[in-house]
This record gives C-alpha cells, structure tokens and sequence, in this order.
C-alpha cells in the first residue's frame, strides 16, 4: 500500500522538456502528411493543452494554417464526459484528411475519440500518452503509466516542498 496520493506519482514537465518533446514530435511527423512531398493542410490544437506544442510543430513543419477545437473533459483533477465548446471552420475541416490534429496528452482517450468522431481522416498527434488512450492516438512521443499525473509547465508555480522525511 501507498502512503501517496494520485498527484503525487508526478511526472514534471518543465517549459524546456514540452518545447523539445514538441519538437521531436515535429520531426516524427515530418514528410507523413497526404499532400505533395507529405505536407499537412492545416494544424488543429485541442485547447487548451494542445496550443503549445501544436504552435511548436506548425513552427517546425511550416504549418500556416492553424486553428482551434475547444474541448472540455477536465474540471480541475477530475475527468467527465468530453463536450465540444467551439470548433474550427467545416469546409476547412471536410473528414480531416491532411489535417494534424495536436494535442498535449491522452490519457482516457475521450476526447480524442470525440474529435475522431467528426474528422476521421485527420492524423491525432501527442506529445505524451497513457495506456487507456493510447489506441486514439496515431503519433506520440513519450508513454506514461495510467496513474502518472503530468504537471504541465502552464499549470504550475514555483514553492516550497516539504520533505519526505524531516522537517529541514
């Protein structure tokens, strides 16, 4: 038995680690694309996650097109049913095809299962996955196990952490 708490089984994610995950990410979709010379038509982040490394690997890919899906599964730790909030353009979209779909995790996959739904020839890509969603997933970078909860660098601040053993 575990004296830690599910957030504690953390795996922490700093500004410089997601920029090169997001890169690596880049290079693995370099050239897979169904266009000529295996280019993408546009890039779709899953807000709010997404929107880094999806800004990163339309960087590296030179992507101009870029465009949002806003999907909610998260309230706060705890994850409920996936609902769509906004969506980008329908001719843009079509079935997805040639359209990189980016997000920054999947953990249950879904939310990934959700988008899937409405364009199911667009690539998914992540730069971390989970076992649970892993088979929502065409592209990923790095797997951690179900229970590791990923502090991202936009969700945490610099402070103070007490021993785990000791109080100094």
């Amino acid at each position: 038995m575990s004296d830690l708490l599910p957030h504690e089984k953390g795996f922490h994610v700093s500004w410089d680690q997601i920029h090169r995950d997001s890169r690596a990410l880049a290079w693995r979709l370099d050239k897979h694309g169904p266009g000529q010379n295996g280019a993408w038509k546009a890039v779709v982040a899953i807000t709010r996650g997404g929107m880094a490394p999806a800004m990163i690997v339309a960087r590296e890919l030179d992507i101009r097109m870029v465009d949002t899906i806003s999907v909610r599964s998260y309230h706060h730790q705890s994850q409920g049913e996936a609902e769509v909030l906004n969506k980008p353009d329908d001719a843009m979209m079509g079935d997805g095809t040639g359209i990189l779909v980016v997000d920054d995790l999947v953990d249950s996959g879904k939310t990934l299962e959700l988008v899937r739904k409405m364009y199911p020839n667009a690539h998914f890509a992540t730069v971390y996955a989970k076992p649970k969603g892993r088979a929502q997933v065409d592209t990923f970078i790095t797997e951690v196990s179900q229970d590791t909860w990923i502090f991202f660098p936009w969700d945490m601040a610099m402070q103070y952490v007490k021993p785990y053993r000791g109080e100094d």
